[in-house]
């Protein structure tokens, strides 16, 4: 058992057992599909451009604006104004960022952020943590939810039976152990 795995909230024979199961059935090991990075301001405007310029810079992709749903009077927001930038990256780009994004939280994430399918959230107060990234005036610091959607493979053919069935299997689902062992695999992650 490595030192990594030891820093797991799960028992090290549980961790044994995903890991030999990863071994017997590659298909059964989980990958991350998608990183998706967002900005949210609350408002519309220059300081929105300026996110979106900052989250251009940190992903290498033009980021999407995200519109109000509803009217907040107490907020100036109104229904359909761009509020929010976000960014969906996938495949070598989003484990690239991943793992800039991991350095700026010090690679540890609560355990509350896995959800029951596996996918992770967290959030970062500061983009300026992000290595790489100087400080602008002129932008000033921008907080970003970064989402990590975690998959077994096949999952999009289990999506096409799933809309006949009503559900995903549960022997489908990445479990929040699973996604605990493959994160901290790749990128050292501890959770807490």
């Amino acid at each position: 058992m490595s030192a990594k795995a030891q820093s797991l909230p799960i028992p090290p024979e549980r961790v044994s057992e995903i890991l030999d199961e990863w071994k017997r059935s590659p298909m059964r090991r989980p990958r991350i599909v998608k990183v998706t990075v967002n900005i949210s301001i609350g408002q519309s405007g220059e300081r929105l451009q300026r996110a979106a310029e900052v989250l251009e810079e940190l992903t290498g992709q033009k980021p999407v604006f995200r519109k109000a749903k509803r009217t907040i009077r107490a907020f100036g927001v109104r229904k359909g104004e761009n509020i929010a930038v976000m960014v969906t990256l996938r495949g070598e780009k989003a484990l690239n960022f991943l793992k800039r994004a991991l350095d700026a939280v010090g690679h540890r994430i609560k355990t509350s952020s896995i959800d029951e399918h596996g996918n992770v959230s967290f959030g970062i107060e500061e983009h300026i943590l992000i290595p790489g990234v100087k400080y602008d005036p002129r932008v000033g610091i921008l907080g970003m939810d970064v989402a990590i959607t975690i998959q077994r493979p096949g999952h999009r053919i289990v999506e096409r039976r799933r809309q006949r069935r009503g559900h995903i299997p549960r022997r489908h689902r990445v479990t929040r152990e699973e996604t605990m062992v493959l994160l901290n695999q790749l990128f050292g992650v501890t959770f807490v």
